[in-house]
């Protein structure tokens, strides 16, 4: 099996962002698995450009992006993408879509195909906070997630594509109040264990993981 895990650039005025970070230390192989990252711009539509180049270089078995999400104390595996970009603020090269569809011919929504609820429970096994999440936003994290499933339906037919929100890294937040954040390692730790978990289910478990909001 090949995995190809994806990291944004740097956006928003920070300097780092975990996810670029974070997947650099991957090892190479995890769970018997063949691991691959590739740098992602943050930037609507040529994010999609650079994962799709990649996809067909390297042909991988599965997709997992991952994305900065300022503020959130979890690792969060995402449900869904929905076919809608709505900027709040300009990506990395100033576009600010607003209320605008991704794909005119792509679902409202795609459901990912990775073992969400498995990746939750192998991450808390190893100490760390994770939970389901039902909304990736509607900026170039959405929009890239929804871009590969889209890409898995249309072109990649034997790909499970998904995404995965982090919390800043600690060093993020020195300035931020109140505001989570999480060593850069237990990230990386974090994000192996939900590669472990996609390698080793066939399909998702079921447990409870819903929320009321």
């Amino acid at each position: 099996m090949k995995v190809l895990v994806t990291g944004f650039n740097p956006f928003g005025g920070e300097a780092v962002n975990p996810a670029l970070e974070s997947v650099k230390k991957l090892p190479k192989s995890i769970a018997g698995a063949e691991v691959e990252w590739v740098e992602i711009p943050t930037v609507f539509h040529q994010s999609a450009i650079v994962l799709r180049e990649k996809m067909k270089a390297y042909q991988p078995d599965v997709v997992l992006c991952i994305g900065q999400a300022g503020g959130r104390s979890a690792l969060t595996p995402e449900r869904v993408a929905i076919n809608q970009d709505d900027a709040r603020i300009p990506d990395n090269e100033g576009n600010q879509p607003i209320d605008v569809p991704i794909q005119e011919d792509g679902q409202p929504a795609y459901f990912t195909a990775l073992p969400i609820k498995a990746m939750v429970e192998a991450i808390k096994a190893i100490g760390l906070p994770a939970q389901v999440s039902n909304t990736a936003g509607t900026f170039v994290c959405n929009h890239l997630m929804y871009q590969a499933l889209y890409l898995a339906e249309k072109e990649f037919p034997h790909v499970k594509a998904g995404f995965m929100h982090i919390p800043y890294m600690m060093e993020q937040v020195v300035d931020k109040p109140n505001v989570a954040g999480m060593a850069l390692n237990d990230i990386t730790r974090g994000i192996q264990a939900a590669i472990e978990a996609i390698v080793t289910h066939d399909k998702d478990i079921k447990v409870v993981g819903g929320a009321t909001h």
